[in-house]
């Protein structure tokens, strides 16, 4: 079993009823649209009630959205079969952890960029730098070039270049040691 769940004292009988319950409504089908909602409603539900705690973080109903296909397929497969529920509840509890994990890690970034804004509060950016930032900060994928800070700052190059160098001179952005054919940046460690 997770740690997870025995530091958060997420009791396992409550899961079990949260992944039972979220099944039986999606069998009855008592409406014709919206059971697969309300299921997921139901069993976020459960699962807030199994936390004692009045802080949720995490989302089950977002992880399954993210997980549709696999949903759907092992939905599919446990109507169809001998309805053993025994698959199911191992997949809704595997999805769980997901979901925990998901929300670790998107805590994990928000408390990477407090602490970023708070080292740096004195600084002084302009807008263009504050926006590309925040998208450095939020996970920005692929690598980081003058064209690419012109292109979503909707800045001339030149401005983009400034702006680069105005960061690297601070120590906050330093280029890329992995390098390339072109010059890219990443965030120095802070």
């Amino acid at each position: 079993m997770n740690k997870y769940y025995i530091q958060r004292k997420i009791c396992v009988d409550s899961v079990l009823k949260a992944g039972i319950a979220h099944l039986s409504f999606v069998i009855i089908h008592p409406i014709n649209d919206g059971n697969g909602r309300i299921a997921r409603a139901i069993a976020d539900m459960q699962l807030a009630r199994s936390d004692e705690s009045k802080h949720r973080f995490y989302s089950m109903s977002a992880q399954i959205r993210k997980e549709r296909t696999e949903y759907y397929d092992i939905l599919e497969a446990t109507q169809k079969g001998s309805l053993d529920i025994t698959r199911w509840l191992g997949w809704f509890f595997e999805c769980l952890d997901r979901a925990l994990i998901a929300s670790e890690e998107i805590l994990e970034g928000v408390m990477k960029k407090a602490k970023f804004w708070k080292v740096h509060a004195g600084s002084q950016f302009n807008a263009r730098q504050k926006f590309m930032l925040n998208k450095l900060l939020d996970h920005f994928e692929g690598a980081l070039t003058s064209s690419k800070w012109a292109k979503m700052a909707k800045s001339s190059h030149d401005t983009a270049l400034r702006d680069i160098q105005d960061l690297v001179a601070q120590r906050i952005l330093m280029k890329n040691p992995a390098g390339g054919r072109s010059i890219n940046y990443v965030l120095n460690n802070f």
